[in-house]
This record gives C-alpha cells, structure tokens and sequence, in this order.
C-alpha cells in the first residue's frame, strides 16, 4: 500500500511510541508484508526466519523485535510486537466505513455498464465500460475492474485477506489494505472470490476466464488469457503467467509461480513451482505422461504379488 505522503521514520516511530535508530529523516512512502516489498517501504519481522530477508531487502525501514548483529545500515523501530504495532500503523489509513447505500456515490462507473439488481459497489470502486455485474455481486472499496468485464451472479472481489498470526490468546488478524485489479475482458463466473490483497494488488490479468466456483487468495498474479475451470482453488503470492490452463479442483500452494502455458489436469494438487509449456496432473502434480506410467505401474503389484505368492 502506498502512503498518502511520504513519513518519516521519526514520525512513525513517535506514532507507534518506541524508539528506532537510523536515519530519523529517511523517508517511508508505502507498507508491505514481507512478502511484497518495495523501495522505501514499511515492513515488520518478528521472527528469525524473516530477519536475514527484511534486513536484506529493499525495504527503508524495519518494525523487529531484535537488534541484529549485522543491520545491513537498515532503519530499525524496535517493537516487543511487530505484528501488532504494523497493524497500528497500517490502520490509520483503512477508508472503511459502514455503507449507506448499494452503490457507493464515490464509485466511478463506465459507459454501457449494466449493474443489476441487488448489486453491492463499495467507495471508490472503478469499473470500466462495457462490463456487465450481475446480480448479487459485492465488490469492495477500492477495487478496480477493467473495460468490457464480466462478473456473474454471487461473485465477491476485494474481501480481506486470509492472513492471520496464531498468539497464546487466539488468532491475529493482518489487516487487509492492498487492492483487486481486474483487467480487461475478463470474464469471472458465479460464487468466485477474489481476496484483496494483505498490503500490495490482487491481479487478474487481461483476458482471462474464471468458471465458477473458484477461489484467488491475496496478492497473487494472474496473467493474461488464462482459464480456470470450477473448483480451482489459489493460496496467497501465487505467480501464473500467461496462457495457464487449470482444470477442474486443481489446488495451488502459496508462494509458488507456474509458468507460461503451463496445463494442470482436473483434482492435482501444486506443492511447488511447474515450469511452463508442460501438462501435469497428480498430487504432488508432476509431469502428467510420467504421472500415467506411476499409475500403470502400480495397477500391477497385485499381479506381480499374485506371482510371487504362487511361487512360494
């Protein structure tokens, strides 16, 4: 998320009320989780495994819990809990607000757009020309949809992300200030859900066909003109480029990526990253001919047990 003015540390950490060290005039100009930073970004690390990549990354400043032997010259603020005082910051500049009406008067729709009844359009939500939203459609604030988009009965774009800290008194939620974009001739199908994103956008690329039934987790990257069949499931951070086929009730892992026309055939789960131009099938889903032999193969150990028995 982008800030409305740049911050500097001193300002952020007089905020928070902890103290910092560093370049008390370095400039903050956006928040982001660890997974999704940028130049001149806000991050938080609060445990050992995240430390070495905050403190390497291209983040300005560092909400931690530690004081590391090598800082790497990285502004630091010091917290006894990152997680919740990143959230303390993030929440000031949450534009919720309970909505009086089913579109909101701060939401900008095109020319030729046909909204149906019983459509929900949150603040500031963009939607382009030519699209058709049919009924019982919900999209939150903030969120953009393209020129010539369709989005079918029941659909939710832009609700929070699934992000949550497990503590000895229960669940922690991160607070969910990233976006969906949907862009052009996309066409989604009937009780899909499209998750914002934690801190950066939710991306549905040009062209690219949803069926129904499907779930996109936050800030993952869908490329252009791809199609994804019913029951099609995708965690968070998910990279897929262009042309990717997923067919019915493939299920993604997060943080992975799948490459350029890449085909995963119907009930494959996907553990880790496939490179593209290949078809797979299975769980964990590998190369789909080479997934074909496994089965044959194992189809003959009763027979091959069969033998060896009547040898005996």
């Amino acid at each position: 998320m982008k800030l409305p003015r740049p911050y500097k540390i001193s300002e952020i950490a007089g905020f928070l009320g902890i103290t910092f060290i560093g370049d008390e005039n370095a400039l903050i100009t956006g928040v982001n989780e660890i997974h999704n930073i940028e130049k001149g970004d806000l991050t938080f690390a609060d445990s050992s495994k995240y430390y070495e990549r905050a403190l390497f990354s291209s983040a300005n400043a560092i909400i931690i819990n530690t004081k590391p032997e090598n800082t790497n010259s990285k502004n630091l603020i010091f917290s006894e809990d990152p997680f919740r005082d990143y959230n303390r910051f993030v929440k000031q500049f949450l534009s919720f607000t309970q909505s009086q009406q089913a579109i909101s008067p701060t939401a900008k729709i095109g020319n030729n757009t046909i909204v149906q009844p019983n459509v929900f359009i949150g603040d500031n939500v963009v939607i382009g020309n030519h699209c058709v939203i049919h009924s019982n459609v919900s999209i939150y604030q903030n969120c953009i949809v393209g020129d010539n988009v369709t989005i079918h009965s029941n659909t939710v774009i832009g609700a929070d992300a699934f992000y949550y800290k497990r503590k000895e008194d229960g669940l922690e939620k991160l607070e969910s200030c990233g976006n969906v974009i949907i862009k052009d001739f996309v066409e989604i199908g009937a009780n899909c859900t499209i998750d914002r994103g934690v801190s950066s956008n939710t991306i549905i690329g040009e062209g690219t066909k949803l069926d129904n039934l499907i779930q996109i987790g936050h800030d993952t990257t869908i490329g252009r003109n791809c199609m994804f069949a019913s029951q099609v499931g995708v965690a968070s951070g998910v990279t897929i480029e262009d042309d990717v086929i997923l067919w019915g009730q493939v299920g993604i892992q997060k943080d992975i990526t799948i490459g350029k026309g890449a085909v995963v055939l119907g009930q494959s789960g996907v553990p880790k990253s496939l490179e593209g131009d290949k078809t797979y099938f299975g769980s964990p889903a590998t190369e789909a001919r080479e997934k074909m032999k496994e089965i044959a193969y194992l189809k003959q150990i009763p027979v091959l047990i069969k033998i060896l028995t009547e040898k005996l």
